[in-house]
């Protein structure tokens, strides 16, 4: 199996770099990330500036640039037809990217960008800002792994993002299937000044949980499971294209 590998947290962080070490053993694994912390990138790319790819090691590569500038540059520049990945893997990001999240993650995206160009992609993140376990995690992924063909062979279009929480894996129940929860309003951005007494803001904490009951993402992993949503691109609302039209009508 080809797989190509990236992040948001940047070349240096652990998560991507077991799971370079250990998918080795198993894949050919083509690792590019970007250059530092690019967490809440969403689906940006840059295009103003150009982008640099530095070799940090046998096929791992960091670039000066987004996580999606990343994949979109694996998958557009880096491999020949003949070498095309099968999979793209995003993470193992540090922290959870659940609900709203996922709108603003550039671990998601990094995973997006895999399946907005043709490729199955999977969003790996843990649920905590200082994880223990990152081994769970990659048990986790194996897991999935061992198995992704049979779902595949039913769906190739979907990204799942998979969610893991912070504990032993022999503490973890199972997995779910799950929905995206969602979170109360964000905290409000927090106010001081910088050392010349100018006044500067930080974005402030995210919300609490508001929708997390059973079936979503937050409570499967507040519950010890390894959570795994089915994303979709096409952010069409449905339920209410007939009633837009007949609005629309009436202009």
């Amino acid at each position: 199996m080809n797989i190509l590998l990236s992040n948001d947290d940047g070349f240096i962080a652990p998560g991507i770099n077991l799971l370079r070490d250990r998918l080795g053993e198993i894949a050919n694994v083509l690792t590019i990330a970007p250059d530092r912390d690019r967490s809440g990138a969403s689906n940006s790319l840059t295009l103003e500036t150009p982008l640099r790819i530095t070799q940090r090691g046998e096929r791992f590569y960091s670039v000066n640039g987004t996580p999606t500038d990343c994949v979109h540059l694996a998958l557009t520049g880096l491999y020949d037809e003949q070498e095309e990945p099968d999979l793209v893997i995003s993470g193992i990001n540090a922290g959870a990217n659940m609900g709203d999240d996922v709108i603003y993650s550039g671990t998601v995206a990094a995973a997006m960008e895999g399946r907005n160009l043709g490729l199955p992609a999977l969003a790996v993140s843990i649920a905590s800002y200082q994880p223990q376990y990152y081994e769970t995690a990659f048990k986790a992924v194996e897991v999935l792994l061992n198995h992704l063909p049979a779902f595949l062979e039913a769906d190739s279009t979907t990204l799942l993002n998979i969610n893991v929480p912070d504990i032993p894996w022999n503490e973890v129940k199972g997995f779910k299937g799950t929905r995206l929860g969602r979170r109360h309003k964000s905290e409000p951005v927090v106010r001081t000044t910088d050392p010349r007494g100018d006044e500067i803001f930080w974005v402030g904490p995210v919300g609490e949980e508001q929708d997390a009951g059973e079936g979503t993402d937050f409570h499967a992993v507040q519950n010890k499971y390894v959570s795994v949503t089915p994303i979709h691109i096409d952010l069409t609302q449905y339920a209410v294209l007939q009633s837009t039209g007949d609005w629309l009508k009436r202009l």
